[in-house]
């Protein structure tokens, strides 16, 4: 009789074991990370500080490419059918491919940063005319009929939303808050934890916010040459306009150019603000002929508040390159 019992206790102990792997499974699953796909690097920045280990972050745009020229390649369309969420910014790309990646993954989420903000529009200057800007679009201050007499500058017409959004730390902020959301909705045994990451992001990002607004507190409409018009929303929230160089997306032509420098002359412009992305020949002949300067911040760069501050302070000139 001992043999049976002997047998029976270890079929018992076998079952409950198989029972209690099998429980743990839905946990294991869980665990893995979530899989996200964003537009740009420093959108990857705020979805690992507000995910940390409970998200895996890809962006389409890689380092070192343009996100006006890019274009998803097939490794990214096939790692796409496995993501969870999409966040997307406005990308041109993005209105060409959203609806081939939601036809690979009819499952994915897609959100865009842009619901919420209000939303700039790129400078498409002609460099034709007098500098009379847009400037209730643009929130920029009123010029005397004086003031824009004398400008050479290029006029501004309203163009295509501007989606560089992150470079202003309001909107960054902004971001991160709807990561928080969305991610707690796909994983809301989590919230917590990304609710105190987007704390502790959100008080790194008022911080930079504070430390731009002293910066350029006595800087109010500083004007700034820049190749590609990238850094509008950061204008915008401190006071500052940027004189874009390109045309249309495009570089300028002699026309154009001519006009650009005697607008950089009449501003003093001393750096031209370029985009490791981009190609830097008119900003270099731009440069030559006000005898001037010019000078790479990235945009894209992950590391993004030491990456932003070291921009403001270029663009302020307090820091030197």
């Amino acid at each position: 009789m001992n043999l049976p019992t002997a047998f029976n206790f270890k079929q018992l102990a076998l079952c409950l074991l198989a029972g209690y792997l099998v429980s743990l499974m839905p946990n294991s699953l869980a665990a893995e990370p979530l899989h996200i796909f964003v537009s740009v690097v420093p959108q990857k920045y705020f979805a690992e500080q507000v995910g940390g280990d409970q998200v895996k972050v890809e962006p389409m745009v890689q380092p070192g490419f343009s996100p006006e020229t890019y274009e998803p390649t097939a490794q990214q369309i096939s790692a796409l059918a496995k993501a969870q969420l999409y966040v997307r910014v406005g990308m041109p790309f993005e209105d060409a491919w959203m609806q081939r990646i939601q036809g690979v993954n009819p499952n994915i989420k897609v959100i865009d940063a842009r619901d919420g903000v209000k939303l700039r529009h790129l400078e498409a200057h002609s460099h034709t005319e007098h500098d009379t800007a847009h400037e209730a679009d643009q929130g920029i201050a009123h010029k005397t009929e004086q003031q824009t007499k004398a400008e050479p500058a290029a006029q501004a017409v309203k163009a295509e939303p501007d989606p560089h959004l992150w470079v202003s730390p309001r909107i960054a902020k902004q971001m991160a808050q709807q990561l928080a959301e969305h991610f707690s909705r796909l994983r809301p045994e989590q919230s917590e934890l990304f609710k105190q990451n987007y704390a502790q992001l959100a008080a790194e990002l008022d911080q930079l916010d504070q430390e731009l607004i002293e910066l350029f507190k006595d800087k109010q409409n500083l004007k700034f040459m820049v190749f590609h018009p990238a850094w509008g929303y950061l204008a915008d929230a401190y006071g500052l306009q940027q004189i874009p160089i390109e045309v249309d997306g495009k570089e300028p032509g002699a026309k154009a150019l001519a006009a650009i420098i005697a607008a950089a002359q009449h501003e003093q412009v001393t750096m031209i603000f370029v985009q490791p992305q981009f190609s830097q020949r008119a900003a270099e002949q731009v440069a030559k002929a006000i005898q001037g300067k010019v000078v790479s911040i990235d945009n894209l760069a992950e590391d993004y508040i030491p990456n932003l501050r070291k921009a403001a302070r270029l663009i302020a000139g307090v820091d030197r390159e």
